[in-house]
Order: structure tokens, then C-alpha cells, then sequence
């Protein structure tokens, strides 16, 4: 007996390509209410990105490595289905909710349609963002920079941005794995350039 349960059809679009240049920027959470909402979780403070695309590119949840997944008895009530390829979901309407974003979406109508996506990997392509003002950087472009200071002197590439609520801070981490947090904000940061991946500060290698 096949314990799986095939996802319901919920009205994605296949046949639209994945955008090369999609970024990962939320997950989805529970079903809100009983109209096929859900819950979103952005990754970022402000996820002006989930809201500048009507065209959401989802993968499904990843598997730990490790986790074992708990078989369903076959006496057990059915279990939940979940999406199990990548998909492309038409939002129809999504907003903040507290910390996180309400969503509605075009062929999910009730909560079981909606359970469907919970865990889903959500993804919108990096060409839709809004454009930023020039001393704005979105996250995703400063990965990978490298960070030199003022003499020159390599601090690392930047592996990770931290949030700690008044400001972001830089993780540059360098060739010994030597890690580095550096504020980012204009006191510290000289300039930046995407063009030339390149971050230059008023840090110390001693710092």
C-alpha cells in the first residue's frame, strides 16, 4: 500500500521558466484562516521583494541531513500533502502581518490548499526588486564581496549580513577563516562598488 498522497492541483504555472537570477527570500508557513491564506516568513527586516512580484518561484522544503522522516502508519489518518517540485505560484494579495506576511494566491481556496505549500522555499527573481537609492544595497548583491581597508589590506569576503536591529553588520570571513564583524553603516564603510565586488572600510586587520 502507497502511504504517499499526490498534491492536490492548486493552479501553478509550470510552464513559466525558473529566472536564473532567483533568490531565495522566504518560507512558507501555516494556512491562515480558511479562504486558502497562508503564512509567509521573510528572511529580510523588510521584504519589499516578496511585494514587487505578482510571481512567486517555489521549491519544496529541504530535508535535513540526518532527520529521518516518520513513516505513516497505514492505519493513520491520511497524511498531509506538501508540493514536491518546483512551482510557480500567482499571488493575488499579500501583506505584513505583524513579523510576518499574509498571503492569498491564485487556485488555493481553503486550508487544505493551502497546507499544501507549508515549507515551501519561496523564491522571486533578483531582476524584480525594486531599485534601490544609491546609498542602499540589498543583501543578496554584498555576498561574495571583498573587503579591503584603507591600506589595502584584505578583511575577508563578505559570507553573511547580520541584523541587529539599529543597523547591519558585515561577517567577512578571510583565506585563515579568520571572522570579522564590521558595522555598515558610514562611519565605518568608505564605499562600495558591485561593479568591481569590492567593499572598502575604516577596519583594522587587529580590530
Amino acid at each position: 500500500m502507497n502511504d504517499r498522497v499526490a498534491a492536490p492541483s492548486l493552479g501553478l504555472d509550470d510552464e513559466v521558466a525558473w529566472p536564473e537570477d532567483a533568490v531565495e527570500v522566504a518560507r512558507i508557513g501555516e494556512a491562515w484562516g480558511i479562504q486558502g491564506g497562508f503564512k509567509v516568513q521573510p528572511f529580510s527586516g523588510d521584504p519589499q521583494a516578496l511585494f514587487c512580484t505578482k510571481r512567486w518561484f517555489l521549491r519544496p522544503a529541504e530535508v535535513q541531513p540526518g532527520v529521518a522522516v516518520r513513516p505513516v502508519a497505514k492505519s493513520a489518518a491520511p497524511a498531509v500533502a506538501r508540493l514536491s517540485a518546483p512551482r510557480t505560484l500567482k499571488i493575488k494579495n499579500a501583506r505584513e502581518q505583524g513579523d510576518t506576511i499574509v498571503a492569498t494566491a491564485d487556485g488555493i481556496t481553503d486550508r487544505n490548499g493551502a497546507e499544501v505549500l507549508r515549507g515551501a522555499r519561496v523564491f522571486v527573481s533578483r531582476s524584480a526588486f525594486p531599485t534601490p537609492d544609491s546609498d542602499e544595497f540589498y543583501w543578496i548583491d554584498l555576498l561574495g564581496l571583498t573587503v579591503v581597508n584603507r591600506q589595502d589590506e584584505v578583511l575577508g569576503t563578505v559570507a553573511d549580513l547580520i541584523d541587529t536591529g539599529a543597523h547591519s553588520v558585515l561577517r567577512c570571513v578571510d583565506e585563515a577563516n579568520t571572522e570579522r564583524l564590521i558595522p555598515f553603516v558610514s562611519a565605518y564603510i568608505d564605499s562600495v562598488s558591485l561593479a568591481d565586488k569590492r567593499i572598502v572600510a575604516d577596519w583594522g586587520l587587529d580590530y
